[in-house]
């Protein structure tokens, strides 16, 4: 953005505007009176109507001509026109010395001669300035920069062109005898020489540095014979270019004149600037020769005789002189016309005119106007019109009228009048036809024919109709007309409207400040005061608002638009100017405020000699003479004015009487015209009264100037009279009756608002003023809105001081607000106790409020001393908080008091953070430190700050250490981490990463430690110990040896517990590898109450308690918590009996549901649980009945293996060649897991099942299994259909009968089905019974375990014998007991010896084999290791027996690694 110029206009303040609803427009005066106080501080104001107020423009625009004024811009500003003036005289001087003035140029610009001559005059001439040397202080008081040799060019032009015209000024070119014989005295001067030079005539035309000042064209005009302004007829001063040095020279204006005379030939001078002071210089021998001269100089040419061709003449009076007699002397005849000094005098001696504005040649209508003004805007600023900025034209206007060397010309129609022409606005019985919609302009108080007249309006009582006052003026304007300073007549208030065009730039200074403006006018061109001192009532004369703000003068400024009224009010100077074409109307009015200030104004006037527009004192009486219809307002105004009237009147007259005047006579001045009863000294209106004498008919004077009438004696004088005295009083006595009940009521008002201290009265007392004054209908005066202005002060003040008092500020505050808009600061609070103590009215609130106050200032000092001390609490801080919540004011402590109170809490919350290690996180850090970033910055906070980020800074470097230490891959030593761990020990703060490792480091030690007992315990580890042990080592991120190898552990058992799986589980099914290998512990059974009877049987059989298993999860668990295998395989021995029995339960109950006396739609079975129906298969495990359609193909029951539901058959039942390798390798890795103690008790069981097999084969006499397997049953074709008639289903496989099986047969073959191996015995077992062979009675003797031992093939002796002897005899005896219990029910008689002899011989055998094998070690010179583990390896070569290590010399290692063969099988081997 342009930084602007030095000299560059700025423009004033706003005025106000106001912009009334339709309620305030309909009383204009209403609305004045309203605005009045706050608009009369600026002078002016402008007032935009409501939206819609757009009356008609009524003025006939082809009727409208006038004749405009012409303005020459730069002669209107009040200094450029002194500058003017004096570049007039120079110039008028020169040109009478026949020589042309030329304005020269310094630094390229015009050289202001007025200011030089003015600065070296303040410097006491030029003789002292050039002794003294102050040309350089003189040029930088000019503006010119210094250091480029400005002061010798100004010496240079003064010497030239203004060093004569001064000694001209001073008379020096005149000087009588003595006054050369004075001079002669400056010769004993010996400095004289130095410093007194004096200049030639600038004489010379080709100097291209000085520019022509064009005297001779600029007085051109010739002044009318009735005119008084000669001066004001002025042309263009400069004819060049302000951007050019130099000029070319031109022909001398004076050349072509025939009354030119010319002794000699024309003086020309060097034009060199070093020669310009080769003038005329005095020595003192030649200051003496031309003293002695002096008088010689003065007598005619016959006297002296001699040098005619050095005489010049006189082109004024014809007298003769010597060019060398000449002060100063000239070396050669000058060109032109020559004047003498005598007659440069005279002719310079002739007063200036006054100023004033000429008309034009040319009479416009207004549309001519208006094409010459746009021509003229858009022509200058080289755009169309509309669209020239305001502040331009405004900053151009400005710079126009104070440069001297642009001459701008403008023309201004002003003062039209509006009754010759028609008004813009409408009036009744106008020419201009109003239509309905716009008949309400014709009465609306706006309308400015209306206004003046309407009755607020003080003028109506003046009879005379005023043109400008009364009666509108027009105005037309174009771009730079302007309208000087000037208040309105009779310092009354003005209304402007802009009916159209472009805007009007108003300035105005309020009327207090009239006299300060006038006095700096007259400071800064007093000239013009001298020439004319009543100056600024013509209305010719602007100054710069810059120039009158700079010497403290107030102006204000607005820019008028088409449709809005200006408002200047009494005595406000104001000017302006006009932006382009337009049209404006104005008129004056008084209202009642302005009587005191009119009568002041005619006072005025007298002091000026300025004739009055109007009488005021008739104004007076006239309105006096209607007392009865006067306004109560205005009959109190007239009243007090006649008042004052009459009092002055009386003490003139008396005056007047005491000086000898005795003549007095009655005179009807009201029917004399204005200029008939002028004072002659004045001009002042008379009407009261005149002095009058006979030597001069049709003159008098004023009371106040009865001196200045005559030269007769005042007994001649008569003292003429409207009124008498005694009139007056009545006329007085009326108004005052009129008024005298608003005038108590205005004094008891007037002495309410002024009382003082005590007297002054309570707030009710003003309401009830102001209810009389609305119960009287007194007028809404000054004295009625003041009273109402005071009264809602004080009740505002009382309002506000109760709420302070109440403390309505607590609530806010404890609700976390702040400062409101209504709140109060301390100085404004105390400001307004003593506002509520300056009051006209007393409030009671006044005295509590000031004691708040003291509370309040209490409450700052105790708050300064807290804030000074730097180890106050918070408890403290919080509780003066506390009190200034009742304080609704702005304390500027609160904000310092809620900081000490924030950082104190801060604080603490650091120290009590510190305190406790285990809250220091470094969340917690960042948050202290974030909050004590946001607080006020203190030494405490800062320190602890410091120490916080310290602290945030290591624990975050430590933190970043031990998570990259931890993350690490592969993870780092134990050695590594307890070194780290060691370091961040110290750190006071939370640190998770650090506790980690800490936690990390002691959990790697407790693995370690568990992983060293683990591999010294002889027993083999736990699958759910090894796995919690790498699961546990996989998520401690330390280094751990042992860890890789119990992986490579765990992936071997995995791998086992996969090929198992593979190995017995059928596809898609839903049983687990444990559930197929354990016993079974869920089976349906038929009724629960059998069941637990059952449970309980079983468990009081028992020689040992037994843990009930009721799922597989309790299965699982109980093996988990076992010790050992043997432990294991005893727990599911435990689960085999309660298989057992559940199932001998089941099965039983499935068969009584399936005898023919049931009822089998009654009945639920197969897995749909519906009645049994059409083809149906029944289980040989369950018993149960199930549709073909619902469980098998069709080829099913043509299998020759036993066929079983889907709940028995759980596995794919491989052979036992496909299970023991599986064993074999379980028992290599070392590693005991519930499936594999599970399938170490299925091999066991099989084994034993096998074994039994075939005792009970050779027992009882069944046939050969292997030839019975070789003759499958034979079905023919056909399915078995049921013997019953009334059963409606049949079964398409045969069964094996139940009837007459004995018991043993029927639990083996249940037991057979049970396996989850599969073996040749257990079809051949199926087909036997299938076949229905008959059983023999079995025989057991003492030899049975023998003949089991004998009978075992090769296959069965590659078992390990570890199975056989972990086996558990009760289990056996206990299902023994359970299968007779079952029979017993099935069959109550049948075979009962039989059975409890095999049971019995059962028990004995079995337990005797185990205890036996149990101890029997093969090894020759057994030792006979005694303890609770003993270790035993077994022979890998042909036996397969098992030895003590200790006996047979292998220790634990070797055995774990490297395959053991005994001896005899290694001679066995070697044969």
């Amino acid at each position: 953005m342009t930084q602007p110029r030095p000299d560059e206009f700025k423009p004033p303040p706003e005025c106000p505007v106001f912009e009334p609803s339709w309620e305030e427009f309909a009383d204009p005066f209403a609305f004045i009176n309203k605005i009045r106080p706050i608009a009369e501080k600026t002078g002016i104001c402008k007032v935009r109507p409501p939206p819609g107020w757009q009356p008609p423009f009524a003025c006939n625009v082809d009727r409208l001509h006038f004749t405009p004024r012409i303005q020459r811009l730069n002669e209107l500003e009040a200094q450029t026109r002194v500058k003017l003036n004096f570049l007039d005289k120079i110039a008028k001087f020169w040109e009478l010395q026949g020589c042309s003035l030329k304005i020269p140029h310094v630094e390229r610009k015009i050289l202001d001669l007025y200011q030089l001559n003015k600065n070296v005059a303040d410097e006491g001439g030029f003789d002292i300035v050039c002794r003294d040397r102050r040309w350089t202080a003189i040029a930088l008081k000019m503006g010119f920069a210094p250091g480029k040799a400005v002061g010798s060019h100004l010496r240079s032009h003064y010497e030239r062109i203004l060093y004569p015209y001064n000694l001209f000024q001073s008379g020096a070119n005149l000087l009588a005898p003595e006054l050369a014989s004075k001079l002669m005295r400056l010769v004993s001067d010996p400095e004289l020489d130095t410093f007194v030079q004096k200049p030639t005539l600038p004489l010379d035309t080709s100097d291209k540095e000085y520019k022509p000042h064009d005297l001779a064209e600029r007085q051109q005009f010739v002044q009318p014979a009735e005119s008084c302004c000669n001066s004001a007829r002025r042309a263009k001063r400069m004819r060049a270019e302000s951007s050019c040095v130099k000029t070319e020279p031109g022909a001398e204006p004076c050349e072509n004149r025939p009354n030119l005379r010319r002794r000699m030939g024309s003086f020309v001078a060097k034009p060199e600037l070093g020669q310009y002071q080769q003038g005329f210089t005095l020595t003192t021998e030649e200051l003496k020769q031309y003293l002695n001269d002096w008088n010689k100089a003065l007598l005619p040419s016959s006297v002296l005789g001699s040098d005619e061709d050095r005489l010049l003449l006189c082109d004024g009076c014809d007298d003769s002189y010597h060019t060398f007699c000449l002060i100063p002397p000239l070396n050669d005849i000058p060109k032109g016309d020559w004047r003498c000094p005598k007659c440069l005098a005279q002719e310079c001696s002739k007063p200036q005119e006054a100023f004033g504005f000429e008309q034009a040649y040319r009479d416009y209508s207004l549309r001519a106007f208006g094409e010459m003004a746009d021509s003229f805007k858009s022509d200058y600023f080289n755009m169309p019109v509309h669209m020239v900025p305001t502040e331009l034209v405004e900053k151009e206007f400005w710079r126009l009228v104070s440069t001297i060397e642009e001459d701008v010309t403008v023309e201004y129609g002003a003062d039209i009048a509006s009754k010759e022409f028609g008004s813009g606005f409408p009036i009744r019985n106008g020419r201009f036809k109003v239509s309905e919609k716009d008949e309400m302009y014709l009465k609306c108080g706006w309308n400015l024919n209306n206004m003046a007249m309407m009755d607020p309006s003080v003028l109506t009582h003046v009879t005379a109709d005023i043109c400008g006052m009364t009666l509108p003026w027009l105005y037309v304007g174009m771009c730079f007309s302007s309208f000087c300073w000037h208040i309105e007549d009779h310092w009354s208030y003005s209304i402007n409207y802009l009916h159209w065009g472009e805007p009007k730039t108003w300035y105005g200074a309020p009327g207090f400040a009239a006299e300060q403006l006038e006095a700096v006018m007259k400071k800064l061109a007093p000239e013009l005061f001298q020439i004319q001192p009543d100056l600024l009532h013509q209305l010719v004369t602007i100054m710069n608002p810059n120039t009158l703000m700079s010497h403290g003068v107030p102006i204000y400024r607005t820019n008028q638009c088409a449709g809005e009224f200006v408002i200047t009010f009494p005595r406000a100077y104001h000017s302006g100017f006009n932006q382009g074409f337009n049209f404006a109307e104005a008129v004056n009015f008084c209202t009642v405020d302005w009587m005191a200030l009119g009568r002041q104004c005619v006072d005025h006037y007298r002091l000026l000699h300025r004739y009055c527009v109007f009488s005021h004192d008739e104004m007076i009486c006239q309105m006096a003479s209607k007392a009865n219809s006067l306004d109560v307002v205005l009959a109190s105004a007239v009243q007090k004015d006649m008042k004052d009237m009459i009092r002055e009147e009386q003490d003139l007259r008396d005056n007047v009487r005491k000086m000898g005047v005795k003549h007095c006579e009655q005179a009807e001045y009201n029917l004399l015209q204005d200029d008939e009863r002028q004072c002659a000294k004045c001009r002042t209106t008379c009407y009261l009264s005149a002095i009058t004498c006979p030597c001069s008919p049709g003159r008098l004077v004023c009371l106040h100037h009865i001196q200045d009438l005559c030269s007769c004696p005042l007994t001649n004088y008569t003292l003429n009279y409207r009124f008498t005295l005694d009139d007056l009083y009545p006329m007085m006595n009326a108004v005052k009756q009129r008024a005298e009940n608003y005038d108590e009521w205005a004094s008891h008002v007037t002495e309410t608002l002024e009382a003082k201290l005590d007297k002054k009265k309570s707030l009710s007392v003003f309401r009830s003023l102001i209810n009389k004054s609305e119960l009287k209908m007194f007028p809404d005066n000054d004295l009625l809105r003041q009273l109402r202005l005071v009264t809602q002060d004080a009740e505002k003040c009382s309002s506000v001081a109760q709420q302070l008092l109440n403390g309505k500020r607590q609530t806010r505050y404890r609700c976390g607000g702040g400062k409101t808009q209504s709140q109060l600061t301390v100085e404004e609070l105390r400001s307004f106790v003593r506002q509520l103590y300056n009051l006209p009215c007393s409030l009671p609130q006044a005295p509590k409020l000031k004691e708040l106050l003291n509370c309040i200032e209490d409450f700052q000092q105790h708050s300064e001393k807290l804030l000074a001390d730097e180890t106050t609490g918070t408890a403290e801080i919080q509780s003066i908080l506390d009190v200034s919540f009742d304080f609704d004011v702005e304390l500027p402590e609160l904000p310092l008091l809620r900081e000490r109170l924030a950082q104190a809490r801060w604080l603490e919350g650091v120290q009590q953070a510190s305190t406790q290690r285990s809250t220091l996180t470094l969340e917690t850090m960042r948050r202290l430190i974030d909050q004590g970033v946001g607080l006020t910055p203190h030494p405490s906070v800062e320190k602890a700050m410091a120490r916080l980020q310290e602290l945030l800074t290591v624990s975050e470097h430590w933190e970043d250490k031990t998570s990259s230490l931890l993350k690490a891959r592969p993870p780092l030593s134990i050695e590594t981490l307890s070194e780290t761990a060691e370091k961040v020990a110290g750190i006071p703060a939370y640190l998770p990463n650090c506790l980690m490792l800490k936690d990390s480091i002691s959990r790697a030690r407790e693995w370690l430690q568990e992983a060293e007992a683990l591999q010294d315990e002889d027993s083999i580890p736990l699958f759910y110990n090894l796995s919690d042990m790498v699961i546990r080592g996989q998520d401690i991120p330390v280094q751990l040896g042992p860890l890789k190898q119990l992986e490579s552990l765990m992936a071997e058992v995995q791998a086992w517990k996969e090929s198992a799986a593979k190995t017995f589980l059928m596809k898609n099914s839903h049983f687990t590898l444990l559930e197929v290998l354990c016993p079974r512990c869920e089976v349906e059974a038929g009724s629960p109450k059998r069941k637990s009877k059952k449970a309980k049987d079983i468990t009081q059989h028992s020689k040992k308690k037994m843990v009930k298993l009721d799922c597989l999860s309790d299965v699982e668990k109980a093996l988990s918590d076992t010790k050992d295998s043997a432990s294991a395989l005893a727990t599911l021995g435990e689960l085999r009996l309660q298989e057992m029995g559940v199932l001998s339960s089941l099965r039983a109950a499935n068969e009584s549901k399936l005898l023919p006396t049931a009822d089998c739609m009654d009945l639920k079975v197969c897995v749909c649980q519906n009645p049994p129906m059409g083809a149906m298969l029944q289980c040989e495990l369950c018993r149960d009945a199930f549709h073909s359609v619902c469980v098998r193909a069709s080829s099913d029951s043509r299998s020759a293996q036993a066929w079983l539901c889907p709940h028995c058959r759980r596995s794919e039942k491989p052979s036992l060649d496909k299970v023991l390798p599986l064993l074999a390798s379980l028992q290599r890795i070392q590693v005991r897991l519930p499936e594999g103690d599970a399938l170490h008790y299925l091999v066991e069981r099989t084994v034993s099942w096998q074994q039994r097999a075939r005792q009970v084969s050779s027992s009882c006499g069944l046939p050969d299994l292997e030839e019975s397997f070789a003759t499958p049953p034979s079905t023919d074709g056909k399915v078995s259909q049921t013997t019953h008639d009334q059963m409606v289903f049949y079964t398409e496989q045969r069964c094996i009968p139940l009837q007459d099986l004995s018991v043993e047969l029927e639990e083996l073959m249940v037991e057979g089905l049970l396996l989850q191996v599969s073996l040749p015995e257990i079809t051949q077992l199926y087909h036997v019974l299938l076949n229905g062979s008959k059983a023999k009675q079995c025989d057991t003797d003492n030899n049975t375990e023998l003949h089991i031992k004998e009978g075992v093939n090769g296959a069965e002796k590659k078992a390990k014998r570890r199975l056989e002897r972990e086996a558990v005899e009760p289990e056996r005896r206990d299902k023994a007991k359970k299968l007779q219990n079952k029979r017993q029910k099935m069959n109550k008689d049948k075979n009962l010896e039989r059975k409890a002899a095999s049971t019995s011989s059962s028990h004995s055998d079995f337990s005797q084999s185990d205890d036996s094998e149990e101890e029997m070690c093969p090894a020759e010179g057994c030792q006979q290791p005694e303890g609770d583990e003993v270790d035993w390896v077994q022979c890998d070569g042909s036996c397969n027996q098992w030895f003590h290590q200790v006996c047979v010399g292998v220790t634990a290692e070797l055995a774990e690694k490297e395959d053991y063969v005994c001896d005899n099988c290694t001679i066995s081997d070697g044969r």
